[in-house]
């Protein structure tokens, strides 16, 4: 009969923090099953794990380990600097995590508002005036980002002190230039939230400002996620010493992919389909027999669900009671239990929050680029300060012709 030991017994075997023993189970390298609420593991199998000195990987896997003090994902949620993601969510700003995601020390509090330069957030604004009417928010902070770029003279001073700085202009200015809704809300006063200057950007005409406090929320909850793609694509600039803007913009680039910020899109898509719950069926089914997948369920690392989601689910939840939309919402997590689809994600609940507050196409992918602007800058941070010399290696597999080569790379 198998013995099952803790997880402190399982680390101290094998000589890993807690984030790295549950990035093996979710790579299926470890077997875990709880015990009274406890996770517990194989001894026998963490035996031969540290005997084999290395975790195997499963086919058509590679893994990339980074030494980061940023954040630790647990076996259903993220931890940032060491605390809870989203306890800190009940109460934080995206400010206040951004503080202390950059520096480790910063507490919630009074602080200067995020805001750009005045000569980054006119260029910002003027490099949108020839876009197109219909392009998505997230595509028109590509076009902010570079703007408020090469407006910056001093964007490659790459001091921790002078990172943070500019990274409280980008995230401003990718909040402030965004196109202003214009006549169809009064003119307020600037606040210095960003999520608030966020919601008056977003948010469409008759929308339940209760919702603007689940915004906050979310961009918490949203701020970092370890080495997510476009998390690495940004650590990947800042390890040959781009600039944060371009760091930024790395990350952008990724965090559209339909298999990372950009699943909200499809979420939004779905939601706007359905007017009853009964539609839920059909809607699912449709899709299912398309071969298409279904967005907002399932996730890399939280095989067993994503507290993250069901967090901002609750908050929705308890934020709009009896809302008929959030039936809809119902009858479709029922319905992809009923096709075994995997737990709903954060994207789900994002998609969700966006539908009910009338937002724009794309808002849920903008408010996670922007939200996830916060991580990108500390990995620069970290990156800048203990450089790791990013350079991964392809394994060739192509054909071969002619004389031998020195293969080596740069």
């Amino acid at each position: 009969m198998s013995e099952w030991i803790g997880v402190e017994q399982a680390c101290e075997r094998l000589g890993v923090k807690q984030a790295t023993l549950y990035a093996y189970v979710s790579r299926g390298v470890l077997t875990r099953r709880k015990t009274d609420g406890r996770s517990v593991f194989d001894a026998a199998e963490i035996e031969a794990l540290a005997r084999r000195g290395r975790p195997r990987r499963r086919a058509g896997t590679t893994d990339l380990v980074i030494e980061s003090a940023i954040t630790m994902l647990g076996e259903d949620r993220h931890y940032y600097r060491g605390r809870d993601a989203i306890e800190l969510a009940a109460t934080w700003r995206l400010e206040d995590v951004a503080a202390w995601l950059w520096t480790g020390e910063a507490e919630p509090g009074e602080r200067a508002p995020f805001a750009a330069r005045p000569e980054g957030l006119a260029a910002a604004r003027d490099a949108q005036r020839g876009l197109p009417a219909g392009v998505l928010p997230l595509e028109r902070l590509h076009v902010i980002v570079a703007a408020m770029a090469a407006a910056d003279p001093v964007r490659l001073n790459f001091e921790p002190a002078a990172v943070q700085r500019t990274g409280t202009a980008i995230l401003g200015g990718m909040v402030d230039a965004l196109p202003d809704p214009g006549a169809r809300k009064p003119r307020r006063p600037l606040v210095p939230e960003l999520h608030v200057r966020l919601w008056r950007k977003l948010a469409g005409d008759g929308a339940d400002d209760r919702l603007e406090d689940v915004l906050r929320f979310a961009m918490v909850l949203l701020a970092d996620h370890e080495l997510a793609s476009s998390t690495l694509a940004a650590r990947v600039a800042a390890s040959v010493r781009a600039d944060p803007y371009a760091v930024v913009t790395a990350g952008l680039g990724v965090v559209s992919g339909a298999l990372h910020g950009g699943a909200s899109l499809g979420v939004e898509a779905l939601l706007a389909e359905i007017d009853e719950p009964h539609r839920a069926a059909h809607a699912i089914g449709e899709r299912l027999r398309r071969g298409e997948r279904i967005s907002g369920f399932g996730h890399a690392v939280y095989k067993g669900g994503d507290a993250r989601g069901e967090a901002l689910l609750d908050r929705l939840r308890r934020t709009m009671p009896g809302n008929p939309r959030l039936a809809v919402a119902d009858a479709l997590l029922r319905e992809a239990a009923h096709h075994s689809l995997p737990p709903m994600n954060v994207d789900f609940a994002l998609g969700l929050l966006t539908h009910l507050a009338g937002m724009p196409r794309g808002a849920g992918e903008a408010i996670f680029g922007i939200a996830r602007t916060a991580g990108w800058l500390a990995h620069a941070i970290e990156e800048y300060t203990s450089p790791t010399r990013l350079r991964l290696r392809a394994s060739y597999t192509g054909p071969f012709r002619g004389a031998e080569v020195d293969t080596v790379g740069t």
